[in-house]
């Protein structure tokens, strides 16, 4: 039942993009607020789905953590979940993204339109420059700045392999950072079409303040990040034991499979 409700899900998750995608080209005349709303009816649209369809809820603690003003917004990243739950919760955003996502047909267009920041991660010196300058740019305008440290998904429970690339952001930005702890892992595992029943939370926690030693930053942020992120993982786990029975027998079917 889990796989077909899953299955259904992505089937209803790719029409509904279709219509917003197409839907919402008039946005693109008016520019990159219109976009951004755009964004956020889809988001919002999607999870709507999402809990319909899946009983996958999603749950946001720590909003008034979120500054008023430019900032930079670090979260775990293990999920598709949160690329588009965070967007629900920030008026005015900036995403740091890989370039590829920008040749995607019409998709593409809207995140250049409105302004999301889109990196060639081939040419690590450059693109750093070009993050740095645009990422100014946004602060200034009272922007914040979605990254995600680790750079890719990785699944729920593994170890952090944090990557420099937020360091720099951090001290070229003289802003705040609020670390984004999470565990949609364990609901909407990569690499997977599972969707998996339960509430997936995402907390932001106290923000980091402004130009700290970049090695206290880095340190200071991994570990809060790493411990919340933990933390909900087990809290969600006992709250749910069918979840934790499956991903027992699934560890334990690993090494034999290996």
């Amino acid at each position: 039942m889990i796989f077909l409700r899953s299955l259904l899900f992505n089937i209803a998750f790719y029409l509904c993009t279709a219509v917003f995608a197409i839907g919402g080209l008039p946005t693109m005349i008016f520019g990159r607020k219109a976009i951004l709303e755009l964004a956020r009816a889809w988001a919002r649209a999607s999870l709507w789905l999402l809990d319909a369809i899946c009983g996958v809820k999603v749950e946001f603690r720590g909003v008034e953590n979120i500054p008023r003003q430019g900032c930079i917004i670090a979260s775990k990243h293990q999920s598709a979940l949160e690329t588009l739950a965070l967007v629900t919760q920030v008026k005015d955003f900036t995403y740091i993204l890989k370039r590829e996502l920008t040749f995607i047909p019409l998709f593409g267009q809207y995140l250049l339109l409105s302004d999301q920041i889109a990196i060639n991660r081939a040419n690590r010196a450059a693109a750093m420059s070009r993050l740095i300058a645009l990422a100014g740019k946004a602060i200034a305008e009272g922007r914040a700045i979605f990254i995600f440290p680790e750079g890719t998904r990785r699944p729920a429970g593994a170890p952090p392999r944090y990557k420099n690339g937020v360091n720099h952001l951090y001290g070229a930005a003289h802003a705040p950072c609020v670390p984004v702890a999470l565990n949609s892992g364990l609901f909407w595992p990569r690499r997977t079409v599972l969707r998996r029943p339960g509430t997936a939370v995402i907390e932001f926690l106290p923000a980091i303040p402004a130009d700290l030693p970049l090695a206290e930053f880095a340190q200071t942020l991994q570990e809060r990040i790493e411990t919340a992120s933990n933390r909900l993982i087990a809290d969600a786990l006992a709250a749910n034991p069918a979840l934790a029975a499956n991903l027992a027998q699934k560890e334990q079917a690993a090494p034999a499979a290996s």
